[in-house]
C-alpha cells in the first residue's frame, strides 16, 4: 500500500474508498508482517467487525456484549452455579464476577448461596431478565443478519462448516499447548 500524505505534517491520507474496515466493500490491507497469517487476520478483522456491531446493537438493551451469553445459559439451563458459568462460556473467575455484579445491578439476575455448597453462589435469571429475551433474541437475529447479508442457504452451510474445522483445529492446539506445559491464553 502506497503511503500518500495529506496537508498534515505527513500524517497518512485515508486510502481510497474510504477507511479501511469502514464498510462499503472496504478492505483492510493485510501488512506484509501478517501475510504468513492472511486467514488468522482475517478471524481478527472479522471478529473486531462482529464485536463492534454487536456491542452497538446490545447497547439499544442495555447489555454489553458478552453479558447476553450469560443471559441465554441462565435462560436454557435456569439457576446456575457461577463457577459452572465460568466453564460454560470459557471464562475467567474474575471476568465472569464483574460481568455477575453489573447484570445483578441492572436487575437482570439474583445471587444466592447454593444450598449445597456454602462456598459457592447461585446465579439465576429475575422476571425482568425474562422480558429481556426477546429483545436479546431480536438483537441475535440482526447480528447474524448483518454478518450473512446475501449469503445463500450453501454458503451459510460453508461457513458453519469451515469455522467448525477452525475451531476444532484452535481447540486442538490450546490442547497440545497446555499438555506440553507451554503457557497459553485465549485472552
Amino acid at each position: 500500500m502506497s503511503r500518500s500524505t495529506s496537508g498534515d505534517a505527513g500524517c497518512p491520507a485515508e486510502a481510497e474508498g474510504g477507511a479501511a474496515g469502514a464498510g462499503g466493500g472496504v478492505t483492510v490491507p493485510v501488512p506484509a508482517s501478517a501475510r504468513t497469517g492472511p486467514i488468522s487476520h482475517a478471524i481478527f478483522r472479522v471478529a473486531r467487525l462482529h464485536r463492534m456491531i454487536a456491542g452497538q446493537l446490545l447497547r439499544g438493551v442495555g447489555l454489553h456484549p458478552g453479558q447476553e451469553l450469560v443471559m441465554m445459559q441462565l435462560w436454557e439451563l435456569g439457576p446456575q452455579r457461577q463457577a459452572d458459568l465460568v466453564r460454560l462460556l470459557d471464562s475467567d473467575a474474575a471476568t465472569m464476577t464483574r460481568t455477575i455484579q453489573r447484570l445483578e445491578h441492572a436487575g437482570f439476575v439474583r445471587r444466592t448461596p447454593c444450598p449445597g455448597d456454602k462456598r459457592a453462589v447461585l446465579v439465576e435469571p429475575t422476571a425482568a431478565s425474562r422480558a429481556l429475551r426477546h429483545e436479546v433474541e431480536r438483537v441475535w437475529t440482526a447480528l447474524e443478519e448483518g454478518a450473512t447479508g446475501d449469503l445463500s442457504d450453501g454458503e451459510r452451510a460453508e461457513v458453519l462448516r469451515a469455522l467448525g474445522r477452525l475451531e476444532e483445529n484452535l481447540a486442538r492446539t490450546v490442547a497440545e499447548a497446555s499438555s506440553s506445559g507451554v503457557a497459553s491464553s485465549p485472552s
